[in-house]
């Protein structure tokens, strides 16, 4: 193997376990934000039940606590995308691309997650190291 395809491969795995790391973080501090108390109100002014509080919150902080380990990577990405996909339809309704209410953010959430759910944790990862966990939670 030449030494430019060997740097390839190394590039390729910082750059997944980058995105992983980013999307990750990104959600482990909305997910905390979600117990605060206020989320509650905002809950019930969208028309959701208040007692999703709990369970929104740790859709967003398991996955993205996974993510940034790299185990279970795909998994936790297709939650993470049924999340942004509740965000942007549910939530925003969609209306505006960016400004108040927009969904520029929430597109580019959903578009890292896609991509993770599809090329998975890359070799960068703790699905990578332990090798007899089932290709399923990579």
């Amino acid at each position: 193997m030449a030494t430019s395809e060997i740097k390839e491969k190394i590039l390729n795995d910082v750059v997944f376990m980058g995105l992983r790391s980013a999307i990750g973080v990104i959600f482990i501090v909305h997910g905390i934000g979600k117990f605060n108390p206020g989320f509650v109100n905002f809950l019930s002014n969208i028309g959701i039940p208040p007692e999703m509080q709990i369970p929104i919150a740790l859709a967003e902080l398991i996955p993205g606590i996974l993510l940034v380990f790299g185990v279970a990577s795909r998994l936790s990405a297709s939650l993470l995308c049924i999340v942004m996909l509740g965000a942007i339809f549910h939530v925003k309704g969609a209306q505006n691309l960016t400004g108040e209410m927009g969904v520029e953010l929430d597109l580019i959430l959903l578009a890292s997650s896609l991509v993770i759910m599809i090329a998975g944790p890359g070799r960068i990862s703790l699905a990578h190291i332990i090798k007899k966990l089932p290709r399923c939670l990579h």
